[in-house]
C-alpha cells in the first residue's frame, strides 16, 4: 500500500512531466484544462506544434505500464477536450496527442523513470 493517495500521485507525475517539456523547449499553454466531457494534464508548444499530453504515472511495481490506461474511450474524451480547447482558443496550428508514462516509487514518489511518447494516438 502506498502511502500517497491517487491525486498525489497523479500531481506529482504531472509535475515530472511539466518539468520534462520545459526542459526541452516546450512552453506551457495550460494545465489539467476541464470539461464536461473531458479533461487534458499539459497542453504545450514546441515548433509550431500544439500538444496535448495525457500524464499517466504508476509506482514502480505496478502489473500494468502507463500507456495501457489511455484506452480508445480515455482517447476520445481527450481528442473532445482537444478540439474544445482549440476551438476556445482560436488556434491554427498542427496539433497531436502525447503521453508521459511517468514512473515512480511508492513510498517517496520520487522519479525513478519518465518516457514520453509523441503522437502516442491520433484522431480515430
Amino acid at each position: 500500500m502506498s502511502l500517497f493517495s491517487k491525486k498525489q500521485t497523479g500531481d506529482a507525475g504531472e509535475e515530472y512531466c511539466a518539468k520534462h517539456l520545459k526542459k526541452n523547449g516546450f512552453k506551457i499553454l495550460d494545465r489539467n484544462y476541464r470539461k464536461p466531457f473531458g479533461e487534458i494534464d499539459i497542453i504545450a508548444v514546441k515548433d509550431n506544434v500544439l500538444c496535448f499530453v495525457e500524464v499517466k504515472t504508476r509506482h514502480y511495481k505496478s502489473m500494468t505500464q502507463p500507456y495501457e490506461a489511455v484506452d480508445f474511450r480515455k482517447r476520445h474524451r481527450i481528442i473532445k477536450a482537444a478540439q474544445a480547447y482549440i476551438t476556445e482558443k482560436d488556434y491554427q496550428m498542427f496539433c497531436r496527442f502525447d503521453v508521459c508514462e511517468v514512473i515512480t516509487d511508492k513510498d517517496t514518489l520520487k522519479l525513478l523513470r519518465l518516457n514520453y511518447i509523441e503522437n502516442a494516438f491520433e484522431i480515430e
